[in-house]
């Protein structure tokens, strides 16, 4: 028993991570309807950052923070190149994001180097229900709840919240309504950069990053996104918890090599749901 409580809250860590890369696809989805396939590529450049910082000297908070803003200014050059250009179409713009998610492998082999960099935040572990659990899995799951917090306070509260939200439901109203939607894109460009870099900040201390690994952070963190149809971010954590605990689940009981399965047969099956789910909801409708 003690063993299926360590895989969960292991599950809900992970899944904690693929949340925060799944909402930078919700964020910039939502306000630019361009699906940004350079999203796994902030994780990485978050965590090597950070790795990168540490072992140079800077402590722990300088090294996060200036991780997250390296993350978030990725995030604005990519949107500058990707959507910068008034009346790209978003599929043009999908396609721009994928050349420069696989360009960025060769920056990230010479800034970083082509070994995989980890690093220590939270030490030691703790009893819980028996198991021996990872301080650092609590200090993810606590940083997840914080960061989801914040994201409901900003777009709840906030001017530049509501003209986000504003730009995604209806960006000719916004439009007039005095919104610079082509500015608010870039900002959701800028902050799916700093969410995507924190779930790498949060990651790397349990499975080290290499300048390759942004695949398998996309492709789980997409999964996660299309659960709440790429609009939805709450629903968006809650498809991350079911994949994180799956993979978890099967890591341990099953076969860890089977875990990157999980994600693309949840995604294959949620596309064939909607697919089908479609043409009902368009009948109801009519």
């Amino acid at each position: 028993m003690s063993s299926f409580f360590a895989y969960l809250v292991s599950g809900i860590a992970i899944g904690c991570t693929y949340a925060l890369v799944a909402s930078g696809f919700v964020m910039i989805h939502r306000v630019t309807r361009v699906v940004n396939f350079a999203q796994g590529t902030f994780a990485v450049v978050g965590g090597m950052a950070t790795a990168s910082l540490l072992s140079r000297g800077l402590p722990h908070g300088a090294a996060e923070v200036v991780a997250l803003a390296v993350a978030g200014a990725l995030g604005l050059l990519i949107g500058i190149i990707a959507i910068g250009k008034p009346g790209t179409p978003p599929l043009s713009s999908v396609i721009i994001t994928l050349g420069l998610a696989i360009g960025a492998y060769a920056g990230e082999v010479i800034v970083f180097g082509d070994q995989p960099l980890s690093f220590t935040m939270a030490r030691g572990s703790t009893s819980f229900l028996g198991a021996h659990v990872d301080r650092q899995l609590f200090v993810v799951i606590g940083v997840a709840v914080v960061s989801y917090a914040l994201l409901g306070l900003f777009f709840g509260r906030t001017y530049v919240g509501k003209a986000l939200t504003a730009c995604s439901s209806n960006p000719y109203a916004a439009r007039l309504s005095g919104i610079n939607v082509t500015r608010m894109g870039l900002l959701a460009f800028v902050i799916g950069g700093a969410l995507g870099g924190l779930a790498g900040v949060l990651i790397t201390p349990i499975q080290p990053v290499s300048f390759d690994s942004d695949a398998q952070l996309a492709v789980n963190g997409f999964a996660a996104a299309i659960f709440g149809g790429l609009m939805h971010p709450w629903t968006a954590l809650l498809g991350a918890l079911v994949l994180g605990v799956s993979e978890s689940m099967i890591g341990g009981y099953v076969d860890a090599s089977y875990e990157i399965e999980v994600a693309l047969v949840l995604m294959l099956a949620i596309m064939v749901w909607r697919a089908a789910r479609t043409p009902a909801m368009a009948e109801e409708v009519a």
